[in-house]
């Protein structure tokens, strides 16, 4: 692609960096920023630059915060006596938005991976069982543990070795969540694996 200024193709190519943005895209939304009134520019890049210095992970639980420690964390309305654990800190914004828990978290930052190096002593698994370590001595002890993780190999091994490593918790409940055929889907496009999850974890048609 060529460009008539150097820094308009300076600003394409820090944006076509990003996840899912081309070069195509990223000339666009540079054409918009550079037609736009420079305050929304400006607004942009401080917001950017304010959040990369600024932007914490809760102490707790390892979800980005503005705070210390987390405003889930710190809610009194949340049950803290069972964890969602998850990969990263988009999968708890997604599981927010159900509005159908109300627990706490623990993100993992990834999953198990040895084709890409990534094993369990980078992961926050020794900070999860600090926490549920910690949480046996006072009046809200820790007692499941949701394994929410990506329907993956890497997902599954991850889940293995978290399951071998909190057997030592007898009183610990660990649960996985449900897998099987979305809402609106058709029966005959899902795949052997997801069909025959969905047969083993069936349930009672009332529920």
């Amino acid at each position: 692609m060529q460009f008539s200024s150097k820094l308009i193709e300076n600003a394409v190519g820090e944006i076509s960096k990003l996840p899912g943005i081309g070069q195509k895209t990223a000339l666009r939304l540079v054409m918009h920023l550079l037609k736009a009134p420079e305050e929304q520019s400006e607004s942009l890049s401080k917001a950017i630059v304010k959040m990369r210095h600024e932007i914490q992970f809760c102490k707790k639980c390892h979800h980005i915060s503005d705070e210390e420690t987390c405003n889930i964390c710190n809610s009194p309305r949340r049950d803290g006596t069972i964890i969602c654990l998850v990969e990263e800190s988009q999968d708890v914004m997604a599981v927010e938005n159900t509005a159908q828990y109300f627990g706490h978290y623990h993100v993992l930052g990834g999953v198990i991976s040895p084709m890409e190096g990534i094993g369990p002593s980078m992961l926050k698994i020794d900070s999860l069982v600090k926490r549920i370590t910690e949480s046996i001595a006072t009046d809200q002890p820790i007692k499941e543990v949701i394994l929410a993780l990506s329907p993956t190999m890497e997902g599954d091994t991850t889940a293995f070795y978290l399951t071998k490593k909190l057997k030592a918790f007898e009183h610990l409940k660990i649960t996985t969540i449900a897998r099987g055929i979305p809402v609106g889907g058709e029966l005959e496009y899902a795949d052997e694996v997801t069909l025959g999850r969905s047969i083993q974890a069936r349930v009672s048609f009332a529920d």
